[in-house]
């Protein structure tokens, strides 16, 4: 065997291995959120959120539907994609007891706050940020019924006041989901660089 070989081998074990079911889980989400994006920008700019119909409108390259009707069909389409494959992930974590090294808990809170060790506090970091983002994620997907269906669900668009708070609310998920979206990869990079992003992947 060539020197080389062993090389090789060590730098082809050193990519972590992942799940199928974990690798599926992040295909579905990346791809419904681009196209649920994609095409509740549509809707937006039927009636911007800010602004009124003079309101700043999204540029037609980032727009998914034609029209407003369009743009509906596909938005509440990939969200369905998108809440079942939640759930789906969310049955798989608790029966596999993947939460307890995914979330935070803790001893977590506690390495922020008084640890030493840069790699543990990198670590809870990931973990806090992975947690955070699931109660916005559930407002997004109840913000969205709520405008959906608002007739039946009136108890529920009704907790936030009026149609424009609960369409800013709604709206507002979106950038922040995208900032989770730029973190949780920079620090993916920061902790496995890219051969972790990409065994979720490949």
């Amino acid at each position: 065997m060539s020197a080389s070989e062993p090389s090789k081998s060590l730098k082809r074990s050193s990519i972590p291995g992942q799940a199928v079911l974990a690798k599926t889980f992040h295909w579905v989400n990346l791809i419904s959120l681009v196209m649920m994006i994609a095409s509740g920008l549509q809707i937006y700019n039927a009636n911007p959120v800010f602004g009124g119909r003079a309101g700043w409108h999204f540029p037609k390259v980032l727009l998914l539907g034609g029209w407003l009707a369009g743009g509906r069909h596909w938005h509440f389409a990939m969200m369905w994609f998108f809440a079942i494959n939640l759930l789906v992930y969310g049955l798989y974590i608790a029966l596999t007891r993947r939460w307890q090294r995914r979330f935070v808990s803790s001893s977590d809170i506690q390495a922020l706050q008084v640890g030493r060790n840069p790699k543990r506090k990198m670590y809870a970091r990931h973990r806090l940020v992975y947690t955070a983002i699931i109660p916005v994620l559930l407002l997004a997907i109840a913000t969205g019924l709520a405008m959906y269906k608002p007739a039946h669900l009136y108890w529920l668009s009704g907790l936030f006041g009026s149609w424009q708070t609960l369409r800013i609310v709604h709206f507002m998920t979106v950038p922040i989901v995208v900032l989770f979206t730029v973190v949780h990869s920079l620090l993916a990079l920061k902790v496995g660089r890219f051969r972790l992003i990409k065994s979720m992947f490949s």
